[in-house]
């Protein structure tokens, strides 16, 4: 087994030893470059998400209470608030307790009142386990 002169200095040498290895500088411009590309994903991200949301003339629908009263049924009570002179159409959608469609339904809202309460019943292929407005978008 060899041994290491302890004289001699690390085994791997010091960074003088290396003359020939560039510099780190600029690390700071990469820094600032990663940066703002960051920024410039983060921000289209957000205006995305931010515009599947519709805008302030759209539908906006609010679950007001479901129900599951059979396995193949349940039933939704929600509003919708829209533009009176506008029809809007609105997903209903039925899931199980992993998440997984049992059932859907869309709902004509023709124009005429701004705000509108609604009772519908979905038929499910399961138990479903919660019921919500998918979307309401304007037509």
């Amino acid at each position: 087994m060899a041994t290491r002169d302890v004289e001699n200095g690390p085994v791997l040498g010091t960074p003088d030893d290396f003359a020939d290895r560039p510099s780190r500088g600029g690390r700071l411009v990469v820094h600032v470059v990663i940066g703002v590309l960051v920024a410039i994903i983060a921000g289209g991200w957000g205006y995305v998400m931010w515009s599947m949301t519709g805008s302030a003339g759209g539908a906006k629908p609010q679950v007001v209470t479901f129900s599951i009263t059979r396995d193949d049924l349940a039933e939704i009570t929600f509003t919708v608030s829209k533009p009176a002179d506008r029809m809007a159409v609105c997903r209903l959608r039925a899931t199980d307790v992993n998440h997984g469609e049992v059932g859907s339904k869309e709902v004509r809202i023709a124009p005429g009142e701004g705000s509108k309460q609604l009772k519908e019943q979905l038929d499910t292929t399961a138990q479903a386990t919660s019921i919500h407005v998918q979307y309401c978008n304007l037509v």
